[in-house]
């Protein structure tokens, strides 16, 4: 497959059939990380930029890991030492990115669109790294790359998301995805973190995680921002973990050899418990490794692409 794409801003403008060339492209990335050397030159003289004005040790480090795995050279612009934090404005900094002649620039923003926005602006490549409560379109590809490894095909599978589905952009990305891939998706939280104009998606939501476990192929438990709870969106700590907490005794209701998810970082003991976290039904660890390989892949789809991807 030819890949057309100048950027990623999130998964609407992707079909089932270049999805899954993604996540083709990412198991001889894989492969690539388990090997002693890591190191290919199939990027030399390609330049990837982080910019992230959210603080992301996690996606910010699987961004620059993919990209010198590549052989790319790498700058991280720290917006708080930049000058971002004097007063320069968005534009100015594409301006000065345009300028440096970058190949590709890996955005997180605390606002929707600002990705959008900066793919408008310049002739290099954007992969949005996370933007408000929009999108986080590599978050999704990286599960969706799980779940296949675990589950096969995805058409037909029950993937069941619970937790604070209004303030998240993981979902969002996940919804667009699964659907296009032929999953069944119910989303599951307290009313107040489950409006029910998040009908506007396209599938099911429930406010009783009990009654949508059974059948359920995969789990993914939501970071739950405990701040929430003072601001009222629900009654305690406690009370939210007792109806919607993951744990090894609520899973046996699935019914099946369930494998369970979390974007990270964890809350232990409130969105889902230790020893579930840590068992063999958790691909919680596989999804960073595979953040890596689905990032390079990525990568190297929108600024490498017509060369051998080994040496």
């Amino acid at each position: 497959m030819n890949w057309k794409h100048k950027d990623l801003l999130d998964l609407d403008i992707l079909t089932a059939e270049e999805i899954k060339h993604i996540l083709k492209t990412a198991a001889p990335m894989k492969e690539i990380l388990a090997r002693p050397n890591k190191k290919l030159p199939t990027l030399r003289g390609k330049s990837v930029v982080m910019l992230f004005y959210e603080n992301s040790t996690r996606t910010r480090t699987s961004f620059e890991t993919a990209a010198k795995i590549l052989g790319a050279d790498t700058s991280n612009i720290a917006v708080a030492q930049s000058s971002v934090s004097k007063g320069e404005t968005l534009l100015d900094t594409a301006k000065t990115l345009q300028a440096m002649k970058v190949d590709l620039v890996v955005i997180r923003h605390g606002s929707s669109g600002v990705a959008g926005f900066l793919a408008d602006e310049l002739s290099a490549g954007v992969i949005n790294g996370g933007d408000g409560q929009h999108a986080h379109p590599t978050q999704a590809l990286l599960d969706f790359f799980t779940m296949q490894e675990r589950l096969g095909e995805l058409q037909g599978k029950k993937i069941v998301i619970v937790g604070d589905v209004l303030h998240s952009r993981v979902v969002r990305s996940n919804v667009l995805g699964l659907k296009k891939l032929g999953a069944e998706v119910v989303l599951v939280g307290p009313p107040t973190l489950l409006p029910s104009e998040m009908n506007y998606l396209g599938v099911k939501t429930s406010y009783d995680l009990d009654k949508e476990l059974p059948g359920a192929d995969a789990v993914m438990a939501l970071r739950l921002q405990l701040e929430r709870q003072q601001s009222g969106l629900f009654p305690s700590i406690r009370e939210y973990s007792r109806l919607y907490g993951l744990s090894l005794e609520r899973l046996k209701q699935t019914g099946k050899d369930t494998i369970i998810m979390h974007p990270g970082p964890m809350n232990r003991g409130v969105e889902i418990t230790s020893d579930l976290a840590d068992s063999v039904q958790s691909v919680i660890e596989e999804q960073v490794t595979n953040g890596v390989a689905v990032r390079m892949a990525l990568i190297y789809l929108l600024i490498g692409g017509t060369g051998s991807v080994v040496d």
